[in-house]
């Protein structure tokens, strides 16, 4: 091989790893960014164990609000339809949060409990975010497979 055509591969080459550890490093830095939404029966199941700060969706449960007198901690139970989940959240809760509304809350696991950093509550009577009604359609189709399985029917 030349020499000029040696020097022209090795630049290929340099420039084709270049590429490949930019890459690399892109798909990384988004892998860390993202926030996975799981209800709470997929929590108690173990879903959610791999992660370290993911999304929790479902219905606020009635008459579980319990606000802090002292500070801005309020506590409150995430249901679905196999599962409830304790919250944790110190801060302004919007407008519309209140008991059986749905909520989006991002945080993390801690002692049994879920610490949100961020909790977000559905706009009107009939939205509900697409990924939280397909997560929650699916624990409930679930929850049904089981209860027939555990009957001894066939779904």
């Amino acid at each position: 091989m030349n020499p000029t055509r040696k020097r022209r591969l090795t630049i290929v080459i340099v420039v084709a790893i270049a590429a490949a550890l930019a890459i690399s490093l892109g798909v990384y830095a988004l892998q860390q960014n993202m926030n996975y939404l799981f209800t709470p029966s997929q929590v108690q199941s173990g879903q959610a164990a791999q992660y370290k700060t993911f999304r929790l969706g479902g219905m606020v449960k009635a008459g579980s609000i319990q606000r802090s007198k002292e500070s801005l901690e309020v506590t409150f139970t995430v249901v679905d339809a196999g599962g409830a989940m304790p919250v944790e959240y110190t801060g302004i809760l919007p407008d519309l949060f209140r008991d059986n509304q749905s909520v989006i809350a991002t945080g993390h696991m801690a002692d049994g409990r879920f610490v949100a950093t961020e909790v977000l509550a559905k706009h009107d009577e009939t939205y509900m975010p697409k990924e939280l009604k397909d997560a929650m359609a699916k624990a409930h189709a679930d929850a049904k497979v089981k209860e027939a399985a555990a009957q001894g029917k066939s779904p």
